[in-house]
């Protein structure tokens, strides 16, 4: 993907900002630029954006407008900060990267101030887990980290804070807007379809995510991932697969391991995180955090104490021999195969939701290996419906609490129902996590 523009100056007060969208990351960078005494005005087309009132509270003089992009004037501003909701390929965007404005996101301006390393972590599928995980471990370590950017605080809060490193999870949208940053350490854990509604394809969407790489000082390489390109510092690797790597899983005494080389660091058996997949997370988690020459000890106890995220893979109970598990986030299909090949019982599959162009039919072989009935809902039932059929059993219901009341009539001792939807939620929900709580609620009134 080409950079909007081919300049990056520092922040300055003769810039005029123009901050597009009042979601959490450009109230963030509205803060962050007024706090400075910039020149800010604030733009965006919904008639209540989620911020206003906070924003008027602090700063009642902001030159706050609620109006359409369309209505965008190139002679109000010098520079756009673009909320990652925002496509800079938008007819819009692009017109204003052809006026000559310069076109940046948070994580730009965060770049930009900066005076700390920076893990950096992105893929389609684990980033949450990965640095939420370097968290822990620099947590065990004693030393201060800020975790944030993607998930949890928005990177530009975190700075001023006292920080001796910053673990940061970026999204590709993020990454459209990003040409300044330089990170200690960054990974592309794995491309998997997502978000090709907003891409013109797989490869447009995984080059995106590869500029991350281009700046770093090391990179951690996901020897399993075959659409990357290939590892060729074995010593910077991780794999469930290739025990040449540095960072990999041995069997020793009927016990899998996570290793470093020929060192034994922990059984599996210890971790609270379930799953194969986050076996993986943990390896490129405690590779991330050695660059930072983290000692070993550290990278033990932070992989241990960490229970992981809620939506996430995530147990939230046993009813009469049946497990069950919420991956809500599990909103594309490299995801829900992730969640899928990581357990162990059999499953009933509760699935739908908005595909986002993903091709569906990669989940096939997962779902044929492992999978009993599939209980498919929402916008995109079809297309799962017409990629699938054959696999599994497959049924059709309305929402989520119909899938959630025949999965329980289905559901057999030593079963476990999962809910990875391989969708986003927007079709029925406002986002994911909302989704994975009425799914908890549900399951809660079960027991």
């Amino acid at each position: 993907m080409q950079a909007m523009t081919t300049q990056t100056p520092m922040l300055h007060a003769d810039v005029r900002y123009r901050v597009l969208g009042l979601g959490l990351s450009g109230y963030s960078a509205a803060r962050y630029l007024l706090a400075r005494g910039y020149r800010v005005s604030v733009q965006d087309d919904r008639a209540e954006p989620p911020y206003r009132e906070a924003l008027l509270k602090e700063f009642p003089d902001v030159d706050l407008r609620i109006e359409p992009l369309e209505a965008m004037q190139a002679a109000d501003f010098d520079c756009l900060v673009v909320s990652p909701g925002l496509s800079v390929r938008s007819p819009q965007l692009r017109a204003m990267a052809a006026a000559g404005k310069r076109i940046v996101g948070d994580i730009e301006l965060f770049a930009e101030a900066v005076d700390a390393p920076v893990i950096a972590i992105t893929g389609s599928n684990g980033k949450s887990t990965v640095t939420r995980l370097v968290g822990s471990i620099f947590e065990a370590a004693g030393v201060a980290a800020g975790v944030g950017g993607n998930i949890g605080v928005p990177a530009l809060d975190l700075l001023g804070q006292g920080h001796d490193v910053f673990v940061l999870e970026l999204s590709s949208f993020q990454l459209e807007t990003t040409r300044s940053l330089r990170p200690a350490v960054a990974t592309v854990l794995n491309v998997s379809e997502d978000h090709l509604d907003r891409y013109d394809s797989l490869a447009d969407y995984r080059d995106t995510k590869l500029g991350l790489l281009e700046q770093a000082g090391r990179v951690i390489c996901n020897r399993d991932a075959h659409n990357l390109p290939p590892c060729t510092d074995l010593q910077r690797a991780f794999s469930l697969q290739d025990r040449a790597v540095a960072w990999h899983v041995e069997q020793r005494d009927g016990e899998h391991w996570l290793m470093q080389g020929e060192r034994p660091l922990l059984p599996v058996s210890s971790m609270k995180l379930q799953g194969r997949h986050n076996w993986a997370n943990a390896l490129a988690a405690m590779a991330l955090a050695s660059e930072l020459a983290v000692p070993e000890a550290a990278l033990v106890a932070g992989v241990q104490a960490f229970a992981g995220l809620p939506h996430r893979s995530e147990w939230l109970t046993e009813i009469d021999g049946v497990a069950w598990i919420n991956d809500s986030k599990g909103t594309n299909p490299g995801a829900t195969r992730a969640a899928i090949e990581g357990m162990e019982r059999p499953l009933i599959l509760l699935a739908g939701g908005q595909g986002k162009g993903a091709d569906m039919s990669v989940l096939r072989a997962a779902l044929r290996q492992r999978v009993r009935v599939a209980i498919l809902f929402g916008e995109d039932a079809d297309r799962l419906q017409q990629a699938w059929q054959g696999c599994c059993r497959i049924e059709r219901v309305g929402d989520l609490e119909q899938a959630t009341e025949l999965a329980r009539s289905l559901a057999e001792p030593g079963d476990a129902v999962l809910l990875s939807p391989a969708c986003a939620s927007f079709d029925q929900y406002p986002n994911f996590a909302e989704r994975g709580e009425h799914f908890r609620r549900l399951v809660e009134a079960m027991s």
